[in-house]
Order: structure tokens, then C-alpha cells, then sequence
């Protein structure tokens, strides 16, 4: 932490009242929480407060108690800890989205090998999940995972860069639709990728670096988007991998 920043606090802390910035210099130098060899010490302390206050605004250390004096922000502890819960919630969110997508893997994997693929799990994810064969002829598969939301749909992001690195014609895009106690599987081509973003079916995100598939299942067929459009086709087909 920087000096004057942390002399600040110390006094400010043990002062009953506001105070300006060169009184708080002057109690910082002579309790000695504060030793410098600049000749305008009073000007650092000035700019250490404000930018602070400038820059964290509302998260700030400090705040503005009246024309040229300063105090400590008393509601900086309750959006300091507001702050470490959504921080918190973000980081097991992405545990949880982390160990969806790996379980999904693992469901295709386990369907491949029932259909008589040698096929495994990639260790470093470059854009494929998981490299099958079936005689002789190599496959290559990226595995997206969703759960049901409370819209009743099913959304899968695909990076941009990976889908134009990956996209030839043994490649598939396998979606996995999961709710509480069963799982559906749409098995996508890239070609047949290509003709939905063509269509419109697919949407751009994040600038533009991301395409998005919103599914939903809907009396035993699978829409794409909000329009009547079904791909049943690709809903459990594994023969569509050959």
C-alpha cells in the first residue's frame, strides 16, 4: 500500500472529525507513520486522497466530509463485502459451468464408445473436445453443454476463432441438452452450422467473437431460436458421425 495512503488511514482513523490533508500530514509526520524527503509532502497526501476518492468513487477509502476535509468512507467495509460475495457467486458459477461442460464430455464420450468409436477426452482443449475413430476415418468433436433455464431453452456459445479453425468435414459440433434426469444430444455438422448462420438462425455476440445457438425441446422435437423451425433431424442422430 502506498505510504501516504496508509498514514492516511491512521490518522483518520484515530481522528474524531474530518480533517484536511495538510493536518493530516503534519499528524502523520510528527507520530512518525510518515517520514519523506520531498519538500511538499502536503501535496502528495492531497493527490493520494483525491485520486482515490476519483478513481473508486463510491469504493473509496475516503470521502469528502466538506470543503477541504476529509474522513474515512464508513460504507467502503459493506461494498468491499458486496464485492467479495459476487465475487464469490462468479467464481462458483464458473465451477459449476466448468463441471457441466466436463460432464458433458464425459455423456458423449460414453455414447461414442457404446457405438463402437475409439474415442477420447482431449487433455488440452484447442477447439476439440474429444478425437473419435471408427474404421479408420478420424473425427473430431466439440462438445457444448446446457443446462435448461427457466425460459425453457437450452443456449450453447461457440468462439468464433474456433469454429474458422475447426471447421472441415469430419468435425461435429455435439450439443448436450440436459434438464434434472435426462439428456438429449443434437449432432451438428459444420456445413449445417454454416447454413443456419447464413439463415439468420444464428446470432453474433460479444462484438461479434461468439456465435450463439438458443435451442428448445418442444413436444419430442428440437426448435432452433424463436421460430417454428425444427431440427430433428440432428436430435439423436449419432449416424450422422461417418
Amino acid at each position: 500500500m502506498n505510504k501516504f495512503k496508509e498514514a492516511a488511514i491512521k490518522i483518520l482513523n484515530e481522528s474524531s472529525e474530518p480533517l484536511s490533508t495538510n493536518e493530516i500530514t503534519k499528524r502523520a509526520i510528527e507520530s512518525g507513520l510518515l517520514e519523506t524527503t520531498g519538500k511538499t509532502p502536503e501535496k502528495s497526501m492531497a493527490a493520494v486522497i483525491t485520486v482515490d476518492i476519483k478513481l473508486n468513487e463510491k469504493g473509496s477509502t475516503f470521502v469528502k466530509a466538506d470543503k477541504g476535509l476529509y474522513s474515512l468512507n464508513k460504507h467502503k467495509s459493506n461494498i468491499d463485502k458486496a464485492k467479495k460475495e459476487l465475487a464469490k457467486i462468479t467464481k462458483q458459477e464458473k465451477l459449476e459451468s466448468g463441471y457441466t461442460g466436463r460432464g458433458g464430455e464425459y455423456l458423449v464420450c460414453s455414447e461414442l464408445l457404446f457405438r463402437g468409436f475409439n474415442a477420447s477426452i482431449m487433455t488440452v482443449d484447442d477447439g476439440l473436445d474429444i478425437v473419435a475413430t471408427k474404421d479408420h476415418i478420424m473425427f473430431g468433436i466439440q462438445v457444448k453443454t446446457s443446462n435448461v433455464n427457466l425460459a425453457k431453452s437450452y443456449i450453447f456459445d461457440i468462439r468464433k476463432a474456433s469454429f474458422a479453425k475447426h471447421n472441415t468435414g469430419n468435425i461435429f459440433y455435439v450439443l448436450v441438452l440436459k434438464d434434472e434426469t435426462h439428456s438429449d444430444f443434437v449432432i451438428l455438422p459444420t456445413y449445417e452450422i454454416e447454413r443456419l448462420i447464413a439463415q439468420n438462425s444464428i446470432s453474433s455476440i460479444n462484438n461479434h467473437t461468439k456465435y450463439r445457438i438458443v435451442l428448445r425441446l418442444k413436444g419430442g422435437s428440437v426448435y432452433i431460436t424463436n421460430e417454428e423451425r425444427p431440427l430433428d433431424h440432428f436430435l439423436n442422430n449419432w449416424a450422422l458421425i461417418r
